[in-house]
């Protein structure tokens, strides 16, 4: 087992940056499709082919999903995981061509970078390519490479976010995997204590702004809308419906309400996107729950992991300081 989304049977996944420009994007390959639902939570979303996913619509498998930064220029890295797949022969048989289902969602990380420096085609591609069932490392890299955490009170104030990725083994042969790319408006806390690990802060003085106290003080925001979200994906070796990947979605969602301080707002564009790989039914609600602890600690896991880039301090670099 490697402890990322790589261990439900099925999944590859590969990441692309650009480190000079501060953006990335990840991969996941389904290369035997899988179904596939999505809940769009956040009120400030940037992404493509969410549609095709709605149950009441044709399309029932997916061979991809993409993650990338660049906000909505980034949706571009999509076009090169389907370019790969294409190659592959992987895609719906239209008769005339093979064409590969790739929905994805996007991020805003522009303002720690070189903003002109987007995910492209060219970065999807080598994302896709790259893709492998394996090890990878938490943090700094692909779709997070670019993120940052607790802009309420403007981006001066942010810190680090990033990517992380995690597993779980349940009853009866269940693999439950998540992958996510924390770039919310709000802090991130430890859902056990309630502790802030990465979010608003003074960078002078080091002390929390804590967002929620912010926003009851000053009644509004100083970040942007559009700026902020937290993408990602939950995969299982299940036999799901669209209906059935959907609901997971949604449910799911209440381990961005955990970790994330606000949540879901009008700045935020919060997307996950639910596969079942399997032909095992397992019990909703035990799916729900699994996927929801899984996403927990793949948050926890991007943001502990993330460190400090062009300035913008992380929770390894605090701890570091620390001791």
């Amino acid at each position: 087992m490697f402890g990322n989304i790589t261990d439900v049977p099925g999944i590859k996944v590969g990441h692309s940056e650009n480190k000079e420009g501060i953006t990335g994007c990840t991969a996941l390959l389904v290369e035997h499709g899988a179904v596939c639902g999505v809940d769009v939570r956040g009120s400030a979303p940037g992404t493509r082919e969410t549609d095709a996913l709605d149950p009441i619509n044709e399309i029932d498998r997916v061979h991809g999903i993409c993650l990338s930064g660049g906000s909505a220029f980034g949706l571009d890295a999509a076009t090169g995981v389907m370019q790969f797949l294409e190659e592959q022969g992987i895609g719906v048989d239209a008769g005339v061509a093979k064409i590969p289902i790739v929905p994805s969602a996007v991020l805003f990380d522009l303002f720690i970078g070189d903003p002109q420096a987007r995910p492209t085609a060219l970065m999807g591609y080598e994302a896709a390519k790259a893709a492998q069932v394996g090890p990878f490392p938490n943090g700094n890299i692909g779709a997070g490479y670019g993120a940052t955490v607790g802009k309420l009170a403007g981006p001066d104030f942010a810190m680090k976010g990033g990517l992380g990725s995690a597993s779980y083994t349940g009853k009866d042969g269940l693999v439950a995997g998540a992958i996510v790319a924390v770039n919310a408006v709000g802090d991130i806390k430890d859902p056990a204590t309630r502790e802030i690990l990465a979010g608003a802060r003074d960078a002078q003085s080091g002390q929390w702004l804590d967002c929620c106290t912010y926003l009851e003080q000053h009644a509004q925001s100083e970040a942007l809308a559009g700026t902020n979200t937290t993408i990602g994906v939950v995969a299982v070796n299940a036999k799901l419906t669209k209906a059935e990947a959907k609901k997971i979605a949604q449910l799911t969602q209440n381990a961005l309400a955990r970790t994330i301080y606000p949540v879901h707002t009008m700045l935020d564009g919060d997307t996950i996107f639910v596969l079942g790989t399997g032909d095992q039914c397992y019990a909703l609600d035990y799916l729900g729950h699994l996927a929801t602890k899984v996403m927990e600690e793949a948050i926890l896991a991007g943001i502990k992991a993330a460190e400090k880039l062009a300035d913008v301090e992380s929770y390894t670099s605090i701890q570091n300081r620390s001791t």
